[in-house]
């Protein structure tokens, strides 16, 4: 599926293939084969720049020809049950036209739409497509903060619990941060390298830099590094938190053994005395009538003092 847009003083207009003018956007979501080789035939794209975003091993890069340049990069994307993901970002520049592939529909691109026309301009290429990357980058760090704040519930839960399910839900956390961070360094280096090449002459017909553009780059790039620096951190308050936890579950499970150990020492002794004196040879107050209470009395005194024992080594 795609669509076709183009600003104007009004808003956002959407127009049909038979009406392609100069300064369009093509949005493209999960597209199709025969869409992807009627979007190249109409502006004259690589398929294989189209279909870069649809492999979603894909890492972020930049390639370039003489009429286009792709600028490949992961977005954060929010999936149910606070499980957070990446996903490639295709954006193809051309001399008419500036080209968005993703396999989903994103929040970074569903930004940009009619309800908000006056805050981008699909003429304004280089601009739009900075933009597009600091809506990314400041999403990384929206979703960052989420999730440090459900790293705090999480940890506040497992204080009261050790639930399997909280500990799993941990995992997640971690995974994400995973993911957050291997893309975060990429769309950081293809940031920076775009930062390079506003001074190569071959490129300059396609993205041209002005002053506020440059500003808005490396706004971009601080938001990254900053995005970076928080995973980072998030990531090593988490693998501790992690060893933390795992440590409480080892002594937990210590202070089991130690306390099955004790209680079996403790049932240990009554059935020792009582096999002894269940014997079928004379034994001691065989003929006493109390003998019973006698043997109870003893092993009660036997266990108690044993009890106490292991009471003073905290086996209790």
């Amino acid at each position: 599926m795609y669509k076709i847009y183009k600003s104007s003083t009004s808003g956002l207009d959407e127009l049909t293939t038979e009406h392609l003018e100069k300064g369009i956007w093509i949005d493209v979501i999960s597209p199709s084969i025969e869409e992807l080789t009627e979007i190249s035939a109409l502006t004259g794209v690589q398929l294989d720049f189209l279909a870069a975003a649809l492999d979603d091993e894909e890492k972020s890069r930049i390639e370039f020809e003489t009429d286009q340049i792709l600028i490949l990069v992961d977005i954060p994307l929010l999936r149910s049950n606070n499980d957070y993901d990446t996903l490639p970002l295709g954006i193809i520049i051309t001399a008419n036209a500036i080209i968005t592939v993703c396999l989903e529909v994103n929040a970074v691109l569903a930004d940009f739409s009619s309800s908000n026309y006056r805050m981008f301009s699909t003429f304004k290429k280089t601009r739009f497509l900075f933009q597009i990357l600091y809506k990314s980058a400041t999403l990384y760090l929206r979703y960052i903060r989420n999730i440090n704040r459900r790293t705090d519930e999480l940890e506040q839960h497992l204080r009261k619990s050790m639930e399997n399910e909280a500990l799993f839900n941990l995992l997640d956390v971690q995974k994400s941060l995973t993911f957050f961070s291997a893309s975060l360094r990429s769309n950081y280096i293809v940031t920076e390298k775009l930062l390079r090449l506003r001074s190569t002459n071959q490129l300059q017909h396609l993205i041209k830099m002005y002053e506020e553009d440059e500003d808005l780059l490396e706004d971009v790039i601080i938001e990254y590094k900053q995005a970076i620096e928080m995973v980072e951190m998030y990531s090593h308050i988490l693998n501790g938190m992690m060893e933390v936890f795992a440590s409480i579950i080892n002594n937990n499970m210590n202070f089991v053994m130690k306390f099955l150990a004790g209680v079996t020492i403790l049932l240990a002794i009554p059935t020792v005395l009582s096999g002894l004196w269940g014997m079928n040879v004379p034994v001691p107050l065989a003929d006493n009538e109390y003998a019973f209470f006698i043997l109870i009395g003893i092993a009660a005194i036997i266990s108690g003092t044993f009890a106490y024992f292991l009471w003073k080594k905290r086996m209790f």
